[in-house]
């Protein structure tokens, strides 16, 4: 059995107040091993009010939340009878196991948000020397300084006009020399 996205439904309004329920029955019933993230699909929204830039979290998927777990009949039990939650999106009825998110629908969100997968293998060491395959550097080689696995970005010292210059890098704009 592998960890994946489903989507739970709960009452409107209910999001925050569902995702720390669950959190907490996680952590009183033993399902850290099951359950694993419970998010609250949100992005940043800008405003202008009385001439003033305001910037607030709104809800992408208002009466949603998104656990990342093993559907066991366990865990299904645990999220399907914490408060507010009414159900999940993609069971036929009320005893049927639900149907999760495809990885890309998850990955998509996770975007969206700002997250990524977080089962990123980095293969890169700080002081290797790679090469620059893609983006205005390309054909580069430099040495990385500093790996950023959370944004899958890398610093690098780029040999520019005789001096090293850093920069910063996508995973997938390079590779090992």
């Amino acid at each position: 059995m592998e960890k994946q996205w489903y989507v739970v439904h709960t009452y409107s309004g209910y999001e925050n107040k569902v995702k720390t329920n669950l959190e907490k029955r996680l952590a009183s019933m033993g399902m850290e091993d099951k359950i694993f993230r419970i998010l609250v699909p949100e992005e940043e929204e800008t405003e202008m009010k009385q001439g003033k830039k305001k910037v607030s979290m709104k809800k992408v998927f208002p009466g949603y939340v998104l656990a990342e777990m093993i559907m066991t009949d366990d865990s299904w039990y645990v999220v399907r009878n914490t408060p507010g939650v009414t159900g999940f999106v993609g069971s036929a009825g009320s005893g049927s196991k639900p149907t999760p998110l495809l990885p890309e629908e998850a990955e998509a969100i996770l975007k969206r948000m700002g997250m990524k997968e977080t089962e990123i293998e980095v293969d890169f060491e700080v002081g290797e020397s790679i090469n620059v395959v893609d983006g205005p550097f390309s054909n580069f080689t430099g040495a990385i300084e500093q790996i950023d696995v959370d944004r899958q970005k890398v610093k690098v010292l780029v040999n520019m006009f005789g001096r090293e210059t850093p920069v910063e890098l996508d995973f997938s704009q390079i590779e090992k020399l």
